[in-house]
């Protein structure tokens, strides 16, 4: 997989295995654009995720892996920002890097990715939290804080899936990301879900090639073994739809590389 950017350090809480070792599997990948992501802090749910003290420890080893590595691969560094109204925080907005993910996790402070809360999903309208969820991406996108949205369908990990149309509920979502002129990931870390499918969806991605939304690609790794585990399936299905090329970025820049 040529571009990869969505990726995680220890650092999280949730992961595991070195930074070395990420890139190292990158590069036996064949990986040339390989970056971290690590969920950024914010004054919520702590336990998963960087505090604000770690962010120069974090970014620091970034950069010098970046070193490291600089004649075998191209290390980008990033991080991967909760959209939580209230909660997002300039000292991470503002960060020197090359790119921000915006991503949801929460419904009204609901972590409905958590296994730990899955029991919550029984007791709610699915096509209600599934609205709620691309309201927020639709937010996301409008506040233009972010260069990629990460993981667009994050909502139907654990298959609770709405009777609606997925493309009636996404419909606002994907043009104000359209708008924004934002980057949508495919995330391969959705095939490793009860979902067993990337991020995201065939078709939702296919409604994303028809307003030319660019795209780019993310293991979304918390283990080393996770790096590139399904890099085949989701790039056969970026050429299917009909992408040619994948996005990256520098200090914020965006660049378009074939793949």
């Amino acid at each position: 997989m040529i571009v990869d950017l969505h990726n995680h350090t220890t650092m999280c809480n949730h992961a595991e295995g070195t930074i070395d070792e990420y890139i190292s599997q990158a590069i036996k990948k064949g990986t040339k654009i390989f970056g971290f992501s690590e969920h950024a802090p914010m004054d919520f749910d702590p336990k998963y995720r960087i505090s604000f003290k770690q962010m120069s420890e974090y970014e620091n080893s970034i950069l010098k892996a970046k070193e490291k590595y600089k004649d075998k691969i191209d290390i980008r560094l990033g991080y991967e920002v909760d959209y939580l109204e209230g909660y997002m925080d300039d000292r991470v907005l503002n960060a020197d890097v090359d790119y921000l993910i915006g991503s949801v996790h929460f419904i009204d402070k609901w972590g409905f990715d958590n296994p730990e809360f899955i029991g919550r999903y029984e007791e709610e309208d699915l096509d209600e939290i599934w609205q709620k969820y691309f309201d927020s991406i639709e937010k996301m996108a409008e506040s233009g804080f972010f260069d990629i949205v990460g993981h667009i369908d994050l909502i139907k990990v654990f298959k609770f899936m709405p009777k609606k149309s997925i493309l009636e509920i996404a419909k606002n979502a994907l043009l104000a990301i359209k708008k924004a002129d934002m980057v949508i990931e495919i995330n391969m870390a959705g095939i490793r879900k009860p979902i067993t499918e990337p991020y995201p969806s065939k078709e939702l991605l296919q409604e994303a090639y028809k307003l030319n939304i660019p795209i780019t690609f993310g293991s979304d790794a918390h283990a080393k073994e996770q790096v590139s585990m399904f890099e085949k399936e989701i790039v056969q299905m970026a050429r299917d739809v009909g992408y040619t090329e994948c996005a990256t970025f520098k200090k914020r820049k965006r660049e378009m590389i074939k793949f």
